[in-house]
């Protein structure tokens, strides 16, 4: 499809002011060059032309608000000054997969003072000696190149992503410890059903044990008021026996003085 038609069905019915993004991803310029891209687009802050055969800048419109502008898998090989005098706030530039060679042609991007991410995977100046070193010597200004930092850390995803995790409030430890509030109420009832069936188990025992203990009480005082009335039966009987023989001893006494 041709860039022009595929602008104007990306439109959607709106009018160039309203976009802020725009795709145009495995369209077909004529000649290299940029088509029906204008200047009317002034709200625009995400382009993509990736792999649409493009080969020259020379027409890109001014696009004061462009932040994000992908250009991969192109034919560019030179001509990146247009970018800073068009689009001076630009953020990410990626030009991977382009005929990039020499590390003057990147020179031209030094004017693009907001430059912080900016990808030259897959061009053939990074196979030149010290690639990384000498293009972060020369764009002082940019953070990551081709993914990573001077000191080999990743990029994160998008610039996006580093606003939301700046402006992000991480909540405070009572509130992580706190959790959601009916499951613990659901645990404080468990257990408390739980302490109730064991101190119902625990009273019955004791109560039990009470039983057992006071039978055992008994008992012994039975026992105990039994061997006592066997004694006072056995004195008794022996009172008995020694109030006989001394009766049967006056008996005998007195037949002997009668004789």
């Amino acid at each position: 499809m041709e860039m022009k038609k595929r602008i104007t069905l990306e439109l959607r019915n709106r009018s160039p002011a309203e976009v802020t993004e725009l795709v145009l991803d495995n369209c077909r310029s004529s000649d290299g060059e940029i088509e029906g891209l204008s200047d009317s687009f002034k709200e625009l802050e995400f382009l993509s032309m990736a792999n649409i055969e493009l080969s020259s800048l020379a027409k890109l419109p001014q696009l004061t608000k462009l932040r994000k502008l992908e250009l991969s898998d192109n034919s560019i090989c030179g001509g990146l000054e247009v970018l800073a005098e068009r689009c001076p706030n630009l953020t990410y530039l990626n030009l991977s997969g382009n005929k990039i060679k020499d590390l003057s042609t990147v020179e031209a991007l030094t004017n693009l003072k907001n430059l912080k991410s900016l990808d030259l995977f897959n061009c053939e100046i990074t196979n030149l000696e010290d690639y990384r070193d000498n293009i972060f010597r020369k764009l002082p200004q940019i953070t990551y190149l081709d993914g990573f930092d001077q000191e080999d850390n990743e990029a994160p995803d998008s610039e996006e992503d580093d606003e939301e995790c700046e402006e992000y409030e991480y909540p405070e430890d009572e509130d992580d410890e706190a959790g959601p509030p009916g499951e613990y109420e659901e645990e404080d009832e468990e257990g408390e059903s739980d302490l109730g069936e064991e101190e119902e188990e625990v009273g019955l025992s004791y109560l039990m044990k009470e039983e057992i203990h006071d039978e055992e009480d008994d008992d012994d005082y039975v026992d105990g008021g039994g061997e006592e009335e066997e004694e006072e039966e056995e004195e008794e009987e022996e009172a008995v026996e020694r109030g006989e023989k001394r009766k049967r001893d006056a008996e005998d006494e007195g037949e002997e003085e009668e004789d």
